[in-house]
């Protein structure tokens, strides 16, 4: 599945040791900058269903752009039951649109980032359809493309990503990944990564205490791998620095950083025809 050099396919998770100096700016980050968890209202409730899918939207205009439909419109293809969340300024602001797609929905308040809306999503899952297996994604990547339920039946973990990294210590990349079996005891097992009553508003507070700690905190109650993963020689951060080869060898997303944030990292005109090839809207 793989065809990269130096990259590993169907990896599982190993726990490394991040350096001390990291864990002691973790622990800092958790006393000084954790905030309350943001307000959420929900618009559309959650049912029992055997799978679920999980799509966080960030639309802080009240509005969503051509890529989110495009998104949407694939998740629902997939046949199953879909849980929007979405945050914007206000619950009156989430966009219309959204209750056409979502079979439940859930307004968050912007601040937070994608674990808090997450820790939404899979709270109200393990109450409401307790036991589902669970497909999540936020929209910091384009896509899904190509085939993901096959994809989704070679994730052979019980916390399965796409990809993982190891920068500053092996973990899983928490743009998208796939959650089995998710229970109320599985939730509490994981609390201290999904944490209902706080939450992080910057970015780096974030990766530090959430997204490096998942894969470490969930492999001690669960199986935990990724479909690809760095080995030597290969960079660090796949989706960002490989992006057309990993599409071409099947990854299902494009990073949206790289026609924003990281736009000089790659030919513009290569990553647009890469999404034009998958019938992707380029703006």
């Amino acid at each position: 599945m793989s065809g990269l050099t130096g990259v590993v396919s169907d990896w599982s998770f190993v726990r490394t040791t991040p350096p001390l100096a990291y864990v002691k700016k973790r622990v800092g980050t958790f006393a000084l900058r954790a905030h309350r968890a943001p307000a959420h209202l929900r618009l559309k409730p959650v049912r029992p269903a055997p799978r679920w899918t999980v799509y966080f939207v960030y639309a802080p205009q009240g509005q969503l752009s051509d890529a989110h439909h495009f998104t949407l419109r694939r998740l629902r293809e997939l046949g199953r039951p879909l849980l929007v969340v979405c945050a914007a300024p206000a619950a009156s602001a989430v966009p219309g649109s959204l209750v056409d797609y979502a079979d439940a929905l859930y307004w968050k308040d912007l601040p937070g980032f994608d674990f808090s809306a997450y820790t939404l999503a899979l709270g109200e899952i393990s109450r409401l359809s307790e036991g589902a297996d669970v497909f999540v994604m936020n929209d910091s990547v384009f896509g899904p493309f190509g085939d993901l339920p096959a994809l989704e039946r070679a994730a052979r973990w019980d916390l399965s990503a796409f990809t993982a990294s190891p920068a500053i210590e092996n973990h899983i990349q928490s743009y998208a990944f796939l959650l089995r079996q998710v229970t109320r005891p599985l939730m509490s097992a994981l609390r201290s990564v999904f944490i209902p009553w706080l939450a992080f508003n910057r970015f780096p507070d974030v990766v530090s205490c959430q997204e490096t700690r998942l894969a470490r905190v969930a492999s001690r109650h669960m199986s935990v791998g990724a479909l690809w993963y760095p080995g030597p020689g290969a960079p660090d951060d796949l989706p960002r620095l490989l992006p057309a080869e990993m599409v071409a060898a099947g990854f299902p997303f494009l990073k949206r950083s790289l026609l924003g944030k990281f736009a000089g990292l790659h030919d513009r005109a290569q990553l647009e025809a890469i999404l034009r090839a998958q019938q992707h809207p380029v703006s």
